[in-house]
């Protein structure tokens, strides 16, 4: 673009705005519309799917330009948010009618993923988080802010790893990150991000930053000052936050640390493989909170999902959810607790708003109600039980503010303050007044086209208004002539005349006053409203997560009751101890009764091998363990008959696997990465699940990485683990190892069909059932006979190899003895090969290593052929 001189004034103007804000899209107000020019109209006709069109020139070229209607702006905004995008909302904030040249216009606020706190641009029932990201030496931090409550969390971690875990659980709107960060690859798969300046990260400035919003001397009473790396992050979140709002954020009021100590572990793969809040396919259909969240406000389903994705070890809390569950079961409080709890309705958001002082009328008449609620929410929740009646004690009484919201704005306002008609009658005098003046127009505008034409004798004149002529009398032409000589014409139409005479101007001149001052007056006392809700806005805010959390628990207890779950108890010993566990989800899409089954994992019973046919249940069994742990640490009752959960610190599943193409990784690359994090961050206390290691590579190294994994979590973690496998070679282990076991899913074969019994035995599987699943799965039946052929000729050699002396030597001389037999029973395309390799081993001269290296070459040469 050229110099801004050689624009017009208004381009000039919007150019220098423009220039402010280089990177967002900014929506300029002129008239009913928000405009956009140049790039960003491109860019935005794109987007959002409007005409792009051209204004006029400006430095000798069109001006293409995009706009939107000023009134329906949020659906725009909210599709723009929804990819990503962050908007500068430039309003006029001059007067037109002093104004030499163009109004004067600023951005009052810029919206973003991240920070916005607008009811139509939030998703209802997750958190809208704004993250910043931080590495210094090694440690990596992370500091979210969610705008639409004012929750301020910072944590550090010890790798990228626990960064990326910390990601995946938080999914962030927005992520700021510094310039240099050095681990930018694991960041690939979220959208909102925003790159910053380093020194938005200096220690020194986000202390300063932090004290100047908090209003404190130092951090030290939020017990946060050690964590130096994380404070960087947070002055970078807040430093993001005071730009897009440029107003005061007086309901961010606290920062608190998160301790890793406090909660149960999972990493990202533990999160996505059990499908807390997110199913594989990306959707929330058939997840853990699908089936817990019922809860009746968005703030409680909300909380919901925090606990279920961090999962707390304070045992004191957990007895505390348990028994406000069991007092809301016992004293039959669910059913007449939760109509009350729904008119609450988001409280928590509303708050957030009045504290932006955005908070539109119908979200004060939303607080109007909620606050009603609270007496009788109060009345039904006391004396239940000392946590129910602890929980409650911290809810005020605000029936000064009911009353001051119950007086002061209609039953059902419109949805803007400029609309006006929103303060109720009564409330000042001054408006009632003006009001009555604006309102009495009709009355004296029906008395005055009376009694002019009873003075003219026109039949045909009449009075009326519209916004560019203001009021008028309008004569038919037919009678125009018989106009009185003090009727000055204003308009003529093809069939009319309308004309002002001095005192329907000196009415219309008080009438617009009336309207204009009664207008402001509302403006005002709406925006009083405000100064009178903000010094309760702590409290209010406490009352808002009292509420979530007695609606999250009156949620547990009506979910327990209805679906038949069982307090669990804790040991202070390692182990799981399960009877008749049901995974929480899959019982619910099955048509068919689940078919209940125990666990027992104790320090001398800590590794379970599982064994069993595909489709038989394995997955599923593990999983289910899993959940029912985890439930019991967010303080649910769980689905089985009983369960006793010892100590865990962190869960772990390896669970299926699929290509990584965005980061160029295999299937047993991604495998591999996975099980490499277990056995490195697993401990005695943790809960590892693992299903089917080692089948990306060849059945040898396979067999052996499966091998060395299990024995590994046997002997050195200790871990309690599941470990599901189809070597059946590993079923072994518990002759061998202490601590193991063995466990397989039954089934029964009859004739060429498979029934999968679904019930855990003990002992191992007595054979896989492939061909049965493959037949069942739709194979070929000639394929499927072609297979048990070639089966049986591979359990025959089987039989003659073992009956060998176990030297390589021995194996080679089976091997050289029998070529063409053994050439036959392998689906080699050319066995040529094979057979010459064969032919040149002369296993007598050879030594046991030179047999070995031999032996290995010829088994990669068939695993390739094959």
């Amino acid at each position: 673009m050229t110099a801004t001189a050689q624009h017009t004034p208004m381009m000039a103007q919007y150019l220098q705005i423009k220039a402010q804000n280089p990177d967002i899209l900014l929506f300029y107000r002129m008239g009913d519309f928000y405009e956009l020019f140049y790039d960003d109209a491109k860019k935005a006709a794109a987007l959002l799917d409007i005409s792009l069109t051209k204004r006029g020139q400006s430095a000798g070229e069109p001006i293409p330009m995009a706009g939107v209607p000023y009134h329906s702006v949020e659906g725009y905004l909210a599709k723009l948010v929804a990819l990503g995008e962050s908007v500068a909302i430039c309003e006029q904030i001059g007067d037109p009618a002093t104004s030499k040249g163009p109004v004067e216009r600023k951005v009052v606020r810029i919206v973003t993923p991240g920070t916005v706190s607008d009811e139509a641009l939030l998703p209802e029932r997750q958190d809208n988080l704004v993250a910043a990201i931080y590495e210094e030496k090694g440690t990596f931090a992370i500091a979210t802010l969610d705008m639409s409550s004012g929750r301020f969390l910072i944590n550090e971690l010890p790798h990228k790893e626990a960064l990326s875990a910390e990601l995946q659980r938080l999914q962030p709107a927005e992520i700021l990150y510094p310039e240099d960060f050095s681990s930018a690859e694991i960041l690939n798969n979220y959208k909102g991000l925003r790159r910053r300046p380093i020194w938005e990260f200096e220690l020194v400035t986000a202390i300063q930053l932090l004290n100047r919003q908090f209003g404190t001397q130092n951090l030290a009473g939020f017990g946060v000052e050690k964590a130096v790396i994380a404070l960087c992050a947070a002055g970078c979140v807040l430093h993001y936050a005071q730009e897009t709002q440029r107003t005061a954020l007086p309901h961010i009021n606290a920062i608190h640390l998160s301790q890793n100590s406090d909660t149960i572990l999972l990493d990202a793969a533990t999160r996505r493989n059990l499908e807390l809040t997110h199913n594989l396919a990306g959707g929330t259909d058939n997840t853990l909170a699908a089936v817990l969240d019922k809860c009746v406000t968005p703030m409680g389903s909300r909380l919901l999902k925090r606990w279920i994705h961090q999962p707390i070890r304070d045992l004191a809390k957990i007895h505390d959810r348990q028994q406000t569950i069991s007092a809301l079961q016992k004293n039959e409080k669910i059913l007449p607790l939760q109509p009350l709890l729904q008119q609450v309705g988001d409280m928590e958001r509303i708050l957030a708003r009045v504290a932006l002082r955005s908070a539109r009328p119908r979200d004060l008449t939303r607080l109007r109600s909620a606050l009603a609620q609270i007496p009788e929410i109060t009345a039904l929740s006391q004396d239940l039980s000392p946590s129910l009646s602890k929980l409650i004690a911290q809810l005020a009484d605000f029936s000064d503010l009911h009353q001051l919201l119950e007086t002061a704005i209609i039953d059902n306002p419109p949805q803007l303050v400029r609309d006006g008609g929103v303060i109720a009658s009564g409330y000042n005098a001054e408006l009632d007044e003006w009001r009555s003046l604006a309102d009495g127009a009709t009355q004296y505008l029906e008395d005055l086209e009376v009694r002019e034409r009873q003075k003219t004798g026109i039949d045909t004149l009449k009075i009326g208004f519209n916004a560019v002529h203001g009021y008028y009398i309008q004569i038919s032409q037919g009678q125009a002539h018989k106009a009185p000589i003090h009727y000055v014409r204003r308009q003529t139409l093809k069939n009319a005349e309308r004309y002002i005479i001095p005192e329907l101007k000196t009415y219309e001149d008080k009438v617009l006053k009336a309207k204009g001052a009664s207008l402001a007056l509302e403006r005002q006392l709406y925006e009083e409203l405000f100064d009178k809700l903000l010094p309760r806005l702590a409290e209010l805010q406490l009352a808002s997560l009292v509420l979530s959390e007695l609606d999250v628990l009156t949620n547990l207890a009506e979910r327990a009751e209805t679906l038949n779950y069982v307090a669990p108890t804790f040991s202070p010993n390692r182990g799981v101890k399960i009877q008749g566990g049901r995974h929480p989800v899959v019982e619910q899409v099955l048509k068919s009764p689940f078919i209940a089954n125990p666990v027992l994992l104790t320090p001398k019973r800590h590794l379970l091998v599982v064994t069993g046919p595909n489709m038989g249940g394995k997955s599923t069994y593990m999983r289910q363990i899993a959940l029912i742990s985890l439930m019991a640490y967010i303080g649910s009752f769980v689905p089985a008959e009983s369960a006793e959960i010892g100590q865990i610190d962190r869960i772990f599943t390896r669970i299926g696997a699929s290509d990584d193409l965005a980061s160029g990784r295999s299937t047993f690359m991604v495998e591999m990465t996975e099980m490499a994090n277990i056995l490195h961050q697993a401990t005695e206390h943790s809960l590892v699940l693992i299903d089917e290691i080692g089948r990306g590579t060849s059945t040898y190294d396979g067999l052996s990485l499966a091998w060395a994994c299990a024995e590994w979590l046997a002997k050195k973690t200790q871990s309690m683990t599941l470990f599901a496998t189809h070597y059946f070679e590993l079923t072994s282990l518990p002759n061998q190892l202490a601590g193991v076991a063995n466990v397989h899913l039954d089934a029964r074969e009859h004739n060429d069909t498979i029934v999968f019994m679904h019930s855990v035995q003990e002992g191992a599987a007595s054979k896989s059932y492939g061909l049965a699943v493959a037949a069942l799965a739709g194979v070929p039946k000639a394929v499927v006979q072609l297979a048990k052929q070639k089966l049986a000729q591979l359990e025959q050699l089987s039989a003659q190899t073992a009956q060998l002396n176990q030297s390589p030597q021995g194996e080679l001389c089976f091997y050289a003895a029998e070529p063409q037999k053994f050439a036959e029973i392998l689906p080699l395309a050319e066995p040529a090969p094979v057979l010459k390799a064969l032919e040149q081993i002369d296993p007598d001269d050879l030594t046991p290593k030179q047999a070995l290296e031999a032996l290995y070459r010829l088994k990669s040469l068939l695993e390739e052929k094959c």
